[in-house]
């Protein structure tokens, strides 16, 4: 059986997908789909995406293997420079708002009318009634509950969660339509995908005093003579190996903090890997 993460897994192959969507959700998106097989045509406008300009690393690795065009949309024939690539393509991919969308001539009933077999996927920020709103995923990360000042937030979990809710979305519209059903349109919300990445935290999970926030001994973060060591004994074979192997009698956060606090963090990592537990040095 093939491995679903291999390269050689490129079950998309012969699809052909056309995407308008810039910054970070679009591209990262019709990357997975490139990986998935998929032959992607990513529209840019006249200045490029923002992204290349603030993670040109990042925004190669998406756009490898992608072919780049520079079009301005609002002008009429760069316009209709787009309609034959619409025409041979099976998904459409966006990320504007339905309303800058509309102004460009691109609603989904036009799309629809014109190209019948194409499919769409809109990603959004917020739900309808409110698509139209402006937000990013610091504020819908931040609306949430998921941001502690000062600090930003190290992951963006509604761009990344969205992008990969995208490519979900786009392989069951495509697989429909190959089983016959008429191609579709759908959209996905940014705001919705972070709001199912914050579900530990909402119920409780995650919280202060929660099961993975802190209250059970062995799924906690400890300090080492130069570090910090994270554990994850959660599975009660994995608690019991762990207050063998370090020969604490009770199974406490004061006594696995004084345990931990007698190496180094890599020491601890290695020691975890001779007996199986999950252990890991804290990186920086």
């Amino acid at each position: 059986m093939p491995n679903p993460s291999s390269l050689d897994f490129r079950p998309l192959t012969g699809l052909t997908i056309v995407t308008l969507a810039i910054n970070l959700p679009g591209p990262a998106a019709a990357g997975r789909l490139r990986d998935l097989g998929a032959s992607v045509t990513k529209i840019e406008p006249p200045d490029g995406d923002p992204l290349a300009r603030g993670c040109a690393v990042w925004y190669r690795a998406l756009h490898e293997n992608v072919t780049v065009l520079r079009l301005d949309l609002k002008v009429a024939s760069d316009r209709q420079r787009l309609n034959p690539i619409l025409a041979q393509s099976d998904l459409l991919l966006t990320s504007s708002r339905p309303a800058a969308l509309e102004r460009l001539g691109l609603s989904w009933s036009g799309i629809h009318r014109h190209f019948p077999r194409l499919c769409q996927v809109a990603i959004i920020g917020l739900a309808p009634p409110d698509e139209n709103r402006p937000g990013h995923d610091l504020t819908y990360q931040a609306t949430l509950g998921l941001v502690s000042p000062p600090e930003m937030p190290r992951a963006l979990l509604a761009d990344l969660g969205g992008a990969e809710e995208a490519v979900s979305t786009a392989v069951s519209l495509l697989l429909a339509r190959e089983r016959g059903a008429e191609a579709a349109y759908a959209q996905v919300s940014l705001a919705e995908a972070a709001a199912r990445f914050a579900m530990p935290y909402q119920y409780g999970l995650t919280r202060p005093g929660g099961l993975l926030g802190g209250s059970w001994p062995g799924y906690n973060l400890y300090r080492a003579t130069d570090g910090w060591v994270a554990v994850a004994a959660l599975e009660p074979h994995f608690a019991e190996r762990l207050q063998v192997e370090l020969g604490v009698e009770t199974f406490t956060h004061e006594a696995l903090g004084t345990a931990f606090g007698r190496m180094s963090a890599g020491e601890w990592e290695a020691w975890a890997a001779t007996h199986d537990l999950p252990i890991v040095a804290v990186r920086s």
